[in-house]
């Protein structure tokens, strides 16, 4: 008697297998923050998918936030966060919190859960290896970095070994001071630094979508020109604004393609890289 759920897991696997050939040995980045690193039950199944794509042969990477962490410290701490424009302020306290909740809680438990789930990785800063290097981007918000340079080195060392590298986006400069920077601009310069196949933005909406207020009207593809009719018409506003930016900043420093897509829907990377039908909305080149 055949047996109908063993059948149709062989032919979702016979289904994926041209999308397994097209990653395999390529780079994929991965930009993970939001409500997917909030929720547990989230964050599970995107440990789960990134160690499926690992045990697959795709070269995978994962740049992660903290910034709700960062904030409950900072708090219990008796300190008030500030931003201006959606930059978090951040004094000579403030960049310590940053520094231990970032290179140090968040990573290595996302370390932990990787490794829980049977694979091997090994967690980063943008401090390590020169990494990061940045300098101040704007006095008004203190120690937030604008990246000067990136160095690759550390992380395809990693690769090379079989490891899943985590980074932590924290960097420094020539003096020694260290600097938060926005976790979206560093995925983006590093997915550029290390000529990715793939960078995946994981946000807490669809996509591109040409209603705000409806996710049935979600763009699947653009091209990087022509994310400027969206800015113009007002398709792409608000947070969206900055994430597109990202986008197209990582497409001009060498990444293939970046995918935009909804973290809080389950296992959404899987389905963006082995499935016809994809998730969020792809920016590609022109």
């Amino acid at each position: 008697m055949i047996n109908f759920e063993n059948s149709d897991r062989v032919e979702i696997l016979t289904q994926a297998l041209p999308y397994i050939k097209r990653y395999t040995g390529k780079v994929v980045a991965v930009k993970y923050g939001g409500n997917a690193m909030i929720n547990e039950e989230l964050k599970q199944q995107v440990m789960e998918d990134i160690v499926l794509l690992w045990l697959i042969g795709v070269k995978i990477i994962l740049i992660h936030g903290g910034g709700p962490e960062i904030t409950s410290l900072m708090e219990r701490l008796g300190h008030v966060p500030q931003f201006i424009d959606g930059c978090r302020v951040t004094d000579k306290e403030t960049i310590d919190v940053v520094q231990m909740v970032l290179a140090g809680k968040v990573n290595k438990s996302l370390v932990n859960l990787l490794e829980m789930n049977g694979g091997n990785a090994i967690g980063l800063s943008g401090i390590d290896g020169n990494l990061l290097s940045c300098k101040k981007k704007d006095e008004k918000l203190g120690f937030v970095g604008k990246i000067v340079n990136v160095n690759p080195k550390p992380i395809l060392d990693l690769m090379q070994n079989n490891y899943i590298p985590v980074i932590s986006t924290v960097g420094a400069d020539k003096e020694g001071n260290v600097y938060n920077i926005n976790g979206d601009t560093a995925a983006a310069r590093i997915a550029g630094a290390l000529g990715a196949e793939r960078l995946i933005m994981m946000t807490d909406i669809a996509g591109i979508l040409k209603d705000k207020d409806d996710p049935s009207t979600l763009i699947p593809k653009i091209s990087a020109s022509e994310s400027s009719k969206l800015y113009e018409s007002g398709i792409i506003s608000g947070g969206m604004i900055p994430k597109v930016e990202c986008a197209v900043e990582a497409i001009k420093e060498g990444v293939n393609n970046v995918v935009i897509i909804d973290g809080r829907v389950p296992h959404s990377i899987l389905m963006e890289l082995l499935t016809d039908e994809g998730a969020g909305t792809t920016i590609t080149k022109d």
